[in-house]
């Protein structure tokens, strides 16, 4: 029997992962989320014989039970494969006395490629079958045009418009906020190539962005006018378990390859640091460890935008505060979507109790959670932050101390790791989510070089000559792409935004 999934704020309507990838956030505005993750704990010696591939059809199996076989096998090959730079897809690396965890070896260069390769595919699959929605309750999608709507706060809007574009049957539209991502991460978004694809920066922060995507869920009259013609929403961003599921595979992975190197022993428990925003990375490692993954602590690292920071000492979640644009864009968030997930695991599965306090972050902008549910949280997880002169010094430090060029955001992790206790014995490891050429300006001020009248290709080609490293070809060769999207809306235009952009793509 196919486990089955329900909303964080509700148990009453249940439906099969497929379906729940499809829908990508429940009726009532929750996340989909199954009961029985610990129940199904992976092989960690097995684990520890395999490679990547093996390891996510594991994993996947575990968690996206009504997919067979076949169908997981087929969606594997197809999102790893030779777009990567490399066969071991996330490999590990040492630096200093700490390890390395490489996300960005995909082809968008960014973390989000591990999930953003894998969703199209289980999208695909879940929408070839005309039994998705089995015995359950559940609005039928099989077969209809599915329109994917998704904000990025920079790097997730280029993995899903790479993942998605010209796939039958779909389309995406993708919202940025205007001026608040890196040139490189607007240039990959507005010159994407795609018959399917749609394009708009907003009026307003990250924030803005995502809170009215999220509204478009919620909007019954656009819902009406769609279904009329055939089309369905879905999501891709981290709140649809079709993308919180394969990044589970790189933390077994990197147990893995620690154990090869010699670094642990089978069975020895490590601390992962992951720079945070909407806390599906992170996340995604607590999942780990409830399917049995050895895990010490979990770090969540945050920028000036530290409300996971104050929620983690205090636990008072406030985003009522002033938001501050870094130079770590993609962690500039003060509404952090997958911690609702983490508050329903954490409360001993309370519905009630989470459809409160996300009331609670809608009408009020904050809310408390209970002291027991927090020191449940803190068993596991720890925080901390890095301003951005920070980030400058921990980038200069990790190139001039271990010869490793990092991005702002994975400087963001090892500050704070840095500023962890190191306990005898205990093996650490940082994870870095995007390749430094992603912020080649930033990356460049802070090895101390003027950047001044230097646009993002200048500071490319001079941050790889000083460092004898190479930028990614998808990276250095952007500026030759044509400009194809230019559209900006304000925020509340959004809703009649993907009308129009379904017309145009399904010709309805």
């Amino acid at each position: 029997m196919a486990v089955a999934y329900h909303s964080t704020r509700s148990s009453d309507h249940t439906v099969l992962a497929k379906q729940a990838i499809l829908q990508g956030i429940a009726p009532d505005g929750g996340l989909y989320i199954q009961d029985s993750i610990g129940e199904k704990p992976l092989d960690l010696a097995k684990v520890c014989s395999q490679g990547f591939k093996a390891t996510a059809f594991d994993v996947l199996s575990a968690l996206l039970d009504d997919y067979s076989a076949e169908e997981l096998t087929r969606c594997i090959e197809g999102a790893y494969g030779s777009q990567w730079d490399t066969q071991a897809i996330t490999p590990v690396s040492a630096i200093g006395e700490d390890w390395l965890l490489e996300l960005f070896h995909g082809p968008t260069s960014a973390f989000k490629d591990v999930a953003l390769q894998m969703l199209p595919r289980l999208m695909s699959v879940a929408r070839e079958d005309a039994d998705v929605a089995g015995a359950v309750d559940a609005t039928a999608t099989a077969g209809k045009s599915i329109m994917i709507v998704t904000a990025t706060s920079g790097d997730t809007g280029k993995a899903a418009l790479e993942g998605f574009k010209d796939v039958p049957g779909m389309g995406i539209t993708v919202f940025y906020p205007e001026g608040k991502v890196s040139d490189i991460q607007r240039l990959q978004m507005v010159t994407q190539k795609g018959s399917n694809v749609a394009i708009c920066a907003v009026k307003g922060n990250f924030d803005d962005a995502q809170n009215a995507a999220k509204a478009i869920f919620a909007n019954k009259e656009l819902a009406h006018e769609l279904a009329g013609k055939g089309t369905v929403l879905s999501s891709a961003n981290s709140i649809n378990i079709g993308r919180l599921a394969p990044q589970v595979t790189y933390y077994f992975d990197a147990y893995a390859q620690l154990v090869a190197k010699g670094a642990i022993t089978q069975g020895q428990k490590v601390t992962f640091c992951v720079p945070t925003g909407n806390f599906g990375d992170v996340l995604a490692g607590y999942f780990a460890k409830e399917m049995g993954l050895p895990v010490e602590r979990l770090i969540v690292a945050s920028n000036s935008n530290k409300v996971l920071t104050d929620f983690l000492e205090t636990g008072v979640y406030d985003r009522r505060r002033a938001f501050e644009k870094t130079i770590s864009p993609s962690m500039d968030i003060l509404v952090s979507s997958n911690l609702e997930r983490l508050l329903y695991l954490a409360s001993g599965k309370d519905t009630e109790l989470v459809s409160y306090l996300m009331n609670q972050l809608v009408t009020k902008g904050i809310y408390t959670v209970p002291a027991q549910v927090m020191d449940t949280i803190r068993e596991t997880f720890d925080a901390g932050f890095a301003t951005d002169a920070q980030t400058r010094e921990t980038i200069y430090s990790t190139w001039e101390n271990c010869r490793v060029l990092i991005d702002p955001h994975t400087a963001v992790a090892k500050h704070v790791l840095d500023r962890v206790s190191r306990q005898a014995g205990n093996v650490r490891v940082c994870l870095s989510t995007a390749s430094p050429y992603k912020f080649s300006s930033d990356v460049l001020a802070a090895l101390g070089h003027s950047t001044a009248g230097l646009d993002d290709f200048a500071c490319m080609h001079t941050l790889a000559e000083i460092t004898d490293t190479n930028p990614p070809i998808q990276l250095s060769s952007l500026n030759d792409n044509v400009i194809i999207h230019t559209d900006v809306r304000e925020k509340e235009q959004l809703a009649s935004y993907v009308s129009e952009a379904c017309g145009r793509i399904f010709a309805c």
